[in-house]
């Protein structure tokens, strides 16, 4: 017999990195399913209007995911706004890619500060509030990247392999806790973040609605391994009994192993310019990244006061037509 699904109805998800690609497709994703969304996100005023346009109770929240304050202070605001947490995705993401010699020092600490600390951040105050309830579920988005080692991607595979490997553990630490944990580990996704990249000739590139629909259904059944699509399951354990050489040749002849190393960079223009500007980001100290935060997440309010302006007069133009 099935086991039964469960139900999302009115479960409160925090979801950082929400406010594009992956994470506004599982946003949209579990609204349709009946839970109360808060989307956090470094770029607040998008995080804002992806709320805004998302509607039915969804909010936009500043979060710098790299700083544990401002990790804590994001989750406390939710709790406050929406009720206790009742699932975390670890969700935001960075990926730059080129030869590793040619990386940047500050590419490289800022992916790990990010795909890395972020996710161990998140995770330690997520479990802070599950673990006294006895309840929760912690969602680490990785990538096929943490399964293998791929040219162009080394600091960013880096990442992925730590965040399986993070994901693996509490597993093992929280049996028993009635706390759960999934690791989703998507192919390339038609997002900014795969713009521009080598298509392998086995494998199609997945749509952000393909995550988003594996992560409702983890949460729905509890699955530890979110592999998108399903079928690279099977894949990754054969690859794992296959000898190295006989598993690298077939590499090459379906070309993943060039996924990463050889990008179109007009395509992906738009992402590598905002890369640019997140690393330099990261290189501001603390004070300074604040100071940035709190630019921007005036800008948000600004931007919804504007709106509820607009909103307040559209509602009184229709009161004196109806007089």
């Amino acid at each position: 017999m099935a086991k039964a699904l469960r139900s999302l109805g009115g479960q409160v998800v925090a979801l950082t990195g929400g406010a594009r690609g992956i994470g506004r497709a599982t946003a949209a994703a579990l609204i349709a399913q009946g839970a109360r969304v808060a989307i956090g996100d470094i770029e607040a005023p998008l995080a804002e209007q992806t709320a805004h346009e998302l509607g039915v109770g969804t909010i936009g929240l500043p979060l710098d995911v790299t700083d544990r304050s401002s990790f804590d202070a994001f989750l406390t605001d939710v709790e406050t706004r929406l009720g206790p947490v009742d699932v975390l995705i670890n969700n935001a993401g960075i990926m730059p890619i080129g030869p590793f010699v040619e990386e940047s020092d500050a590419t490289a600490k800022r992916m790990v500060d990010i795909n890395l600390h972020g996710v161990i951040f998140g995770s330690k105050l997520a479990l802070e509030r599950f673990l006294p309830r006895g309840r929760g579920h912690l969602v680490n988005i990785a990538s096929m990247a943490g399964k293998a080692g791929v040219a162009g991607g080394a600091t960013y595979c880096a990442t992925k392999h730590a965040v399986v490997g993070l994901s693996e553990t509490l597993r093992a630490e929280l049996r028993g806790t009635n706390v759960d944990v999934s690791v989703v580990m998507p192919v390339v996704v038609n997002t900014e973040l795969g713009s521009g990249l080598t298509q392998s000739r086995a494998i199609k590139i997945a749509q952000p609605e393909d995550v988003a629909d594996a992560i409702v259904e983890a949460l729905q059944t509890g699955r530890f391994d979110v592999y998108v699509p399903k079928s690279m399951n099977a894949a990754v354990r054969l690859t794992a009994i296959l000898p190295r050489r006989v598993a690298e040749a077939i590499g090459r002849a379906l070309k993943s192993d060039q996924v990463l190393a050889r990008p179109d960079h007009t395509d992906r223009s738009a992402y590598e310019a905002r890369m640019t500007e997140t690393i330099a980001l990261g290189e501001k100290p603390a004070t300074a990244r604040q100071a940035v935060a709190d630019k921007a997440n005036g800008a948000a309010v600004e931007a919804k006061e504007a709106a509820e302006k607009v909103a307040a007069a559209a509602e009184l133009e229709r009161e004196k037509e109806a007089a």
